[in-house]
């Protein structure tokens, strides 16, 4: 009777846990090279080497150096995500909520510097976990505009935050160091809350009831509106503020 050859049984494909696990250590490498060499020292076999593996891993689990730095940018936002959702929200003062957040920002910038810029510096990445700390943004940017303080349109507001902090950031690493003045962030910050907020509120009364008393009050003397629109919006208005 003829005997069959003795097979060595295949190794176990590794478990999600342990898949997890490697992706996370490469992941560190590239984000510890990053911070350290800035993004030309991110290279595949650099990371790997870092990272205890050889480089066929790295294009398994990311396909190919973008989609690494992608990881890595993904990663930043996630802990960025984490610092921002520490903030204590400070409804009596949505004005010094935004301070405090754009501080927040800045300070993760000039912490990261590396990161930041890889985090920022592609506006077509958009991200679950992106998304997540623009609409954190947009949060405290709405508790201001129903406060009455909100002086501009809340998307507008919410790229003049981004755009000041982006610019702080980058402004003080391209400042020699002993040049810095802890005054130019004070200033940015403080014309960014003055473009986009009044000090007074815009209504008395908070909430839609005085928002809508207001609006309709400021109607007669609108021309962007037809009479049909008029007449529709200053019956929404009306219930609005009974």
């Amino acid at each position: 009777m003829a005997v069959e050859p003795t097979r060595t049984p295949r190794a176990a494909e590794p478990g999600a846990a342990a898949r997890e696990q490697t992706r996370r250590r490469i992941i560190d490498a590239a984000t510890g090279l990053l911070e350290r060499g800035g993004r030309d020292a991110v290279t595949t076999r650099a990371v790997a080497d870092a990272a205890g593996l050889q480089p066929p891993a790295l294009y398994r689990l990311f396909g190919d150096k973008k989609g690494l730095l992608d990881a890595v940018a993904e990663h930043g936002f996630t802990r960025f995500l984490a610092v921002k959702q520490q903030i204590e929200p400070t409804p009596q003062d949505p004005v010094k909520e935004l301070r405090d957040g754009w501080d927040t920002v800045v300070e993760f910038g000039l912490t990261n510097p590396a990161l930041y810029a890889l985090m920022y510096g592609e506006p077509a990445r958009s991200t679950t976990v992106f998304r997540t700390g623009l609409e954190l943004l947009m949060d405290r940017i709405r508790r201001i505009a129903g406060a009455g303080l909100l002086r501009v349109e809340e998307g507008l507001a919410a790229q003049i935050v981004h755009a000041t902090a982006s610019g702080a950031v980058l402004t003080w690493q391209s400042v020699p160091e002993p040049e810095r003045d802890p005054a130019l962030l004070v200033a940015l910050r403080e014309s960014m809350i003055t473009t986009i907020t009044t000090q007074e509120p815009a209504v008395e009364e908070p909430g839609p009831r005085g928002a809508a008393r207001a609006l309709r009050a400021a109607l007669s003397g609108q021309k962007a509106l037809s009479q049909a629109e008029q007449q529709l919006l200053t019956e929404w208005l009306q219930r609005l503020s009974a």
